[in-house]
């Protein structure tokens, strides 16, 4: 199989089998989606899904929650992975949007990399969760799911998975595309033994070859 028809192929599978793929985070405007995705770095949604209401209730938008001191607004988030960087984080950015954005979240990755706690992959999901722009935020389960399948070559870090993959998705999938990735790498190709009798890539996928079919076939052939 050449690299065009594996990705042809997994596109093709996801488009039938998962078509209308969204963030499993829960929001209602651009401000919320962002505090969340702030919170979710090394950190599960369902536990950044507990903790958000309360904060959105507390500090419904930036002008509330750039008032909001440390000692505030750390034990709304102290059960999140690293509350103390993403309290100060979220103070930040907070601040930021209402001096430097009118209160609203920018829509640019140059302008949200601008902000406490948002670097390139928190850019990619708020442009293209938000406004369907063709971003592909690389985290742990695109970066592991494109390597195992083979969408990737040798990409050594989350930029170079994004390019390559970016290279072969057409733009008007790549936001969808990075739903599929994610929830595939979080509910079947998990990180210490993926579910491949379970998962409908196998003709395509290059670990499943090498590792799991190989593995099935060679006994069957030295037997003969």
């Amino acid at each position: 199989m050449t690299r065009k028809e594996r990705f042809q192929f997994v596109l093709d599978y996801f488009s039938k089998n998962n078509p209308d793929a969204e963030t499993e985070l829960l929001y209602d405007n651009p401000y919320q989606l962002l505090v969340a995705v702030i919170l979710s770095a090394q950190c599960t949604d369902k536990r950044v899904n507990m903790t958000t209401p309360a904060i959105f209730e507390r500090y419904p938008d930036a002008v509330t929650l750039a008032k909001a001191s440390f000692e505030e607004l750390f034990p709304f988030i102290k059960s999140i992975s690293y509350p103390n960087n993403k309290t100060r984080h979220l103070i930040g950015m907070a601040n930021m949007l209402v001096d430097r954005f009118g209160g609203a979240v920018p829509l640019t990755v140059e302008e949200l990399v601008q902000l406490p706690g948002v670097g390139r992959k928190t850019a990619n999901v708020i442009t293209s969760v938000v406004d369907n722009q063709p971003n592909m935020a690389v985290d742990t389960h695109v970066f592991r799911v494109a390597a195992r399948i083979g969408l990737t070559i040798n990409a050594k870090t989350p930029l170079a998975t994004e390019k390559q993959l970016l290279q072969w998705i057409p733009r008007e999938q790549v936001h969808v595309a990075h739903h599929w990735l994610i929830l595939h790498g979080r509910y079947i190709c998990v990180a210490r033994t993926p579910k491949c009798s379970e998962c409908g890539l196998r003709p395509a996928c290059k670990y499943y070859a090498k590792n799991v079919l190989k593995t099935v076939v060679e006994p069957v052939e030295k037997k003969r």
